[in-house]
């Protein structure tokens, strides 16, 4: 079939009439609404509640070491075979395999946000971290599910064009937990988060109600195996897979997937405490957070789905780089903007003491601000958006839920690592200038790897899916039409 040729391929490409149509679609209004409900309770556990801790003179290195909580995102391949294969009583009956999992872990990122808004971290911190660990938990199970329904409820040639719109939601995450931060100053952080517990409930009233099961693709079952035949039939094969199909270019397309957001990972952590040192509310950054930051993100995404469609996803991720690498270099040229005491206060700040006499922050213009943050999300959208779509490529879609969760967790558990380690130390020794320099020139290694595999890589590497009979497991049936081929 031409469809399958790189021939084919190139005289189907995209134009805006045909992305438009797939945008119309009702899988693209449900995954609008599941990418809002992945992208608020990380928001809440990681972006406002660091600036919570800091407003309450909690200490960069504590704050960048309660990040940690966030490796369930990291970590959660380890029970996405279970979110994959095993049916929750009454649930899976009701709803499906996908949306069952899906009410069960929105149900834990309510409490968990309860639990955080019944704390109050100037007093303890023990409270604070015990419904920061339910809600990261829960919201990583939950990412597992959405990340699974939507690899099955679109083809592949509309894996990007879902991550736009996933990225969409997300970004709405992003602006609504951005007027959580204006409602915690005209009211108290406490309401704000059961506020944003009960926004979660409402979510999965729509999953019950509104949002419908994809078609999985399943695999046969042999109930004569054993126990351990059937974990290596969970567990083991789909993480065997990857490496039977790429056999050694798994090293650079690891490489890839592990340094690609490390840059946006290792300032993002400290991105809320930057903004209390330097001076502003919680009201200004909520503002503009949530009326203006989230836009760009948008077109970030779009833009970026429609460009790894019509031109390709490498050229498209090498873009992605380039632009981080400016945009979070902004984040420095703003605290050299706010002058040279701006170390001295954070310090003082971080130790619990008094600034020394004449040290002084010169917070910049809200202005300065918002066309950082504007920038910044602009390049979040563009690099989310293509990213997404090649791990997306990479992922066989009969092992859909267990390999992209391997892979997110791959790049986020290097990443956050490093953010957890690493951001608040750094920042303390070098300055926040120092920093954010540092942190966007870790851009340059994935884009160097990139460019390695563009040039010499087979066309797995580069995003290019072809599901052919080798790449699928002994006891499955292969596909009758005959291999399919994702464009790139």
């Amino acid at each position: 079939m031409s469809g399958t040729s790189k021939a084919g391929a190139t005289d189907g490409r995209e134009t805006l009439s045909s992305a438009f149509h797939k945008y119309l679609k009702p899988t693209m209004a449900f995954m609008l609404v599941l990418g809002f409900a992945s992208g608020l309770p990380l928001m809440m556990v990681f972006s406002k509640l660091s600036f919570w801790l800091r407003e309450a003179g909690i200490d960069r290195a504590s704050i960048g070491g309660l990040y940690a909580v966030s490796f369930a995102y990291s970590l959660k391949f380890l029970w996405a075979p279970a979110v994959d294969r095993i049916k929750l009583p009454v649930l899976t009956g009701l709803l499906g395999q996908r949306r069952g999992w899906m009410i069960l872990a929105i149900s834990g990122t309510s409490l968990g946000l309860l639990l955080i808004s019944s704390s109050d971290p100037a007093v303890a911190l023990t409270p604070v971290v015990i419904g920061a660990l339910v809600l990261a938990f829960s919201g990583a199970t939950l990412d597992i599910a959405v990340d699974a329904w939507r690899i099955e409820s679109a083809p592949n040639d509309e894996q990007a064009n879902m991550a736009a719109v996933y990225n969409l939601g997300y970004r709405f995450a992003i602006m609504f937990s951005g007027f959580g931060m204006v409602i915690a100053g005209a009211t108290s952080w406490h309401f704000a988060y059961s506020l944003m517990a009960v926004v979660m409930l409402v979510i999965g009233a729509i999953v019950i109600f509104v949002i419908s099961e994809p078609e999985r693709v399943e695999r046969l079952a042999d109930e004569s195996k054993s126990f351990a035949g059937k974990v290596k039939d969970a567990v083991i094969e789909p993480f065997w897979q990857l490496v039977r199909k790429f056999g050694l270019w798994a090293i650079p397309v690891a490489g890839i997937v592990t340094l690609y957001r490390i840059s946006d990972f290792t300032m993002g952590v400290m991105a809320s405490p930057f903004y209390v040192d330097l001076g502003y509310s919680r009201e200004t950054v909520g503002w503009i957070q949530g009326m203006l930051g989230p836009w760009p993100i948008i077109v970030g995404g779009f833009v970026g789905g429609f460009v790894a469609v019509r031109y390709s996803l490498m050229r498209a991720m090498i873009a992605g780089g380039v632009i981080t690498l400016l945009t979070n270099g902004a984040f420095a040229a703003l605290a050299v903007a706010a002058g040279p005491d701006l170390d001295i206060v954070a310090n003082a700040v971080s130790q619990g003491i008094a600034p020394p006499p004449g040290a002084e922050v010169h917070t910049p213009t809200v202005w300065a601000l918002m066309g950082v943050i504007v920038a910044d999300n602009l390049a979040a959208g563009f690099v989310g958006s293509v990213f997404i779509a090649y791990m997306s490529s990479l992922a066989d879609r009969k092992f859909a839920a267990t390999q992209y969760a391997l892979l997110s967790s791959a790049y986020s558990f290097f990443c956050k690592l490093a953010a957890t380690t690493t951001s608040g130390p750094l920042s303390e020794a070098i300055g926040w200038a120092g920093f954010f320099t540092v942190t966007a020139l870790y851009t340059i290694p994935p884009v160097l790897l990139i460019l390695f595999v563009m040039r010499y890589g087979p066309d797995r590497a580069k995003g290019i899916r072809i599901d052919e009979p080798e790449d699928l497991p002994a006891d499955t049936v292969p596909n009758e039409k005959g291999p399919t081929t994702a464009k790139s």
